[in-house]
């Protein structure tokens, strides 16, 4: 695979830091955070009227038609302003997923919203007791006449306190109470039985809870084939870890770039701290663990081109296992390197660590896909 990008997704990636750096300071962004609002909808338009949103959409129903590396470009620049808009629950995880199970009558109705920023679904999937893994589901779905009724709850929906459609997955079970597989269900979020409560995440980002309390819905809510959900998951799920996986290489190339500043600037003994030695050996290790960080990044994304399902859901595990790791590592160093600043809400360094500790759980956590490697070695 050739990671040279091409003219296109240059201006992509350029655009993007542009946006980020004139109209995303960190002054904006707590400002953000404070308002409790899960992100600015000026912003969510923003990035629609640019094309982000459409970026990795199929052209033929609205999308520009680019691949991973298009959403990986977005989610790097958008992992160096730590943005709090829902982009990697709504644009990238419940969009994936909705173009893996849908039908192209499903396509043709739902994405151009989606593409144009008119409308957000979020993925509702985790479960308590799921720790990230989509085919635990206690959540269940009873055939019944003319359609199905919901009932369970999910947690850590991304994006789901301002989305205005959920797709919810579900045990799904015949009217004789049998269970036929995983299947997807796309939900109006404000019916009554539906109860959304927003999640303040500990990085400054939302996600939500959700109560299904029998919950009624037409044959037109069921989302593609019945029982044939776990493997729409499974890809939209893949795309997600990419795009966090780049966001947080993002991240950590902003820390150390912030955190190389402030040892030019900060001075001890009459000189700045950055000529002291050991200071210079803990910064080139940081800056050693980033790059050993992309270079998995870079392997996952040539396996998307080039790798089976199978082998691509192996690479995802070690990719959201290391880069995870390499995350709270870098960025924690960097909180080490400002010194007791680095830990004040006003600073920006230690936020870029919070969000190394929430990325960290998302999707399922450093230890669960080490595990899920080490079971098919």
């Amino acid at each position: 695979m050739d990671f040279k990008l091409d003219s296109v997704q240059q201006m992509l990636q350029d655009s993007v830091r542009r946006f980020i750096d004139n109209e995303y300071g960190f002054a904006s962004r707590t400002a953000l955070v404070n308002s409790t609002q899960g992100g600015s909808n000026d912003n969510w338009q923003a990035f629609a009227s640019n094309g982000w949103l459409a970026a990795a959409l199929p052209d033929e129903h609205g999308g520009i038609g680019g691949t991973i590396v298009e959403t990986a470009l977005i989610a790097h620049e958008f992992g160096r302003g730590l943005v709090v808009e829902p982009y990697l629950g709504c644009a990238v995880l419940a969009a994936q997923t909705l173009v893996s199970a849908a039908t192209d009558a499903q396509r043709s109705s739902l994405l151009p919203d989606l593409a144009d920023g008119s409308s957000r679904i979020a993925l509702a999937y985790s479960e308590a007791a799921s720790r990230g893994d989509p085919s635990i589901v206690s959540t269940t779905a009873t055939r019944v006449a003319g359609g199905y009724v919901l009932q369970g709850r999910k947690t850590l929906v991304l994006g789901g306190a301002q989305a205005d459609r959920l797709i919810v997955s579900a045990q799904l079970l015949d009217e004789a109470g049998h269970a036929r597989g995983i299947s997807l269900f796309l939900l109006d979020a404000g019916m009554d039985s539906v109860v959304v409560r927003p999640l303040a995440l500990h990085d400054g980002s939302h996600a939500a809870e959700l109560t299904l309390d029998q919950v009624s819905i037409g044959d037109e809510a069921l989302l593609g084939e019945p029982g044939r959900g776990l493997m729409a998951l499974e890809c939209g799920l893949s795309h997600a870890i990419a795009a966090l996986c780049a966001e947080l290489v993002g991240a950590m190339e902003k820390a150390i770039e912030t955190t190389a500043e402030y040892l030019k600037l900060r001075q001890q003994f009459g000189v700045p701290i950055g000529t002291f030695q050991a200071l210079q050996h803990r910064i080139a290790d940081m800056a050693a663990e980033l790059e050993l960080a992309r270079s998995m990044l870079y392997a996952l994304l040539t396996s998307f081109v080039n790798d089976a399902i199978a082998d691509r859901r192996h690479v995802t595990s070690q990719a959201k296992a290391f880069i995870g790791r390499a995350a709270k590592a870098v960025c924690g160093q960097a909180i080490q390197l400002h010194g007791g600043i680095g830990m004040t809400e006003e600073c920006a360094i230690g936020h870029y660590f919070k969000r190394a500790v929430v990325a960290d759980v998302l999707f399922g956590n450093s230890d669960w896909h080490e595990a899920r490697c080490a079971a098919v070695v």
